[in-house]
């Protein structure tokens, strides 16, 4: 009696997910891939203005590491590194307030809220503000801050404006985290007779250290990328790297250096690059800790 023929293996299940991914892959690399490409290439050509020829230069990138366009480059790091470390420092706590209520109803509006608001910026943003902070603000005239020195239109009062979404968009970011602390924890630490503050300094905190330094991270570029708030309140009073690209891409630069926008706009995606480059793992040590 002959042995059955065994059936033919299935095709696995990892190959036809690889399969599914493959249109997703396409619309990144064109998305993505080709401005990116157009970017470098850009960023280390030139064109002569005479013949119209194009050669390859490092001009570019050395002009944006130079002069007011390296000002612009660390005001833009200034500014984004100053508005997230007091937004995480002020989302924290109303993080943990939203986990601990009792009251659905106001964990559900505050996330609710918080999602839109850490959305919520550009012209309309930079409008909310002058109208209520503004040299003619309805709070600067009734709290006379002019008096005391206040000025919107500063490096302080753009701050103040990035934290309208920043704080939101770091409770977004924590209220996961803070959900993920096991109760046991907390019960294990008070029966051991820590306190409060001994059990979020020696179990909390490091539990929590990387989701904070990752949404730290996350804030910061969050800031540096934003462009049309600062534009609108500002304009070119701060020098930042957003509002340089803009005005490189307006034809306000030498003839010939039309390019240097491009070399900014690579200045950006470095510093992008190395903010996902501390990100990531944050996030992966965070996911092991509060799986």
């Amino acid at each position: 009696m002959s042995a059955a023929t065994p059936p033919a293996p299935a095709r696995p299940r990892r190959d036809r997910g690889r399969l599914a991914v493959v249109p997703l892959l396409a619309f990144v690399a064109l998305s993505f891939g080709v401005p990116a490409l157009a970017m470098l290439h850009g960023a280390f050509t030139a064109r002569d203005p005479v013949s119209g020829a194009t050669s390859f230069t490092t001009a570019n990138v050395t002009e944006s590491l130079s002069g007011h366009y390296l000002d612009a480059l660390l005001g833009s790091v200034r500014l984004s590194a100053t508005a997230a470390v007091l937004a995480a420092l002020l989302g924290l706590p109303l993080a943990q307030a939203v986990v601990t209520s009792r009251s659905r109803a106001l964990r559900e509006s505050v996330l609710t809220a918080s999602g839109v608001l850490a959305n919520f910026g550009g012209v309309p943003l930079a409008f909310a503000f002058v109208a209520t902070l503004g040299n003619s603000g309805v709070l600067t005239r009734h709290l006379s801050l002019d008096d005391a020195g206040w000025s919107l239109y500063s490096f302080w009062g753009l701050t103040l404006t990035y934290l309208y979404f920043l704080v939101p968009l770091m409770v977004l970011t924590l209220t996961p985290a803070l959900e993920g602390l096991r109760v046991e924890w907390r019960e294990a630490a008070r029966n051991n007779g820590a306190t409060t503050v001994q059990y979020w300094r020696h179990v909390a905190l490091p539990v929590l250290a990387p989701s904070l330094l990752g949404g730290l991270v996350l804030l910061f570029g969050s800031a540096f990328a934003a462009y049309a708030t600062a534009r609108a309140m500002v304009g070119s009073s701060i020098p930042l790297v957003t509002l340089q690209i803009a005005d490189a891409l307006s034809g306000n630069v030498l003839i010939g250096r039309e390019n240097v926008a491009l070399a900014l706009s690579l200045d950006m995606v470095a510093v992008a690059g190395l903010v996902m480059a501390v990100y990531l793992p944050l996030q992966r040590r965070s996911a092991r800790w509060l799986a």
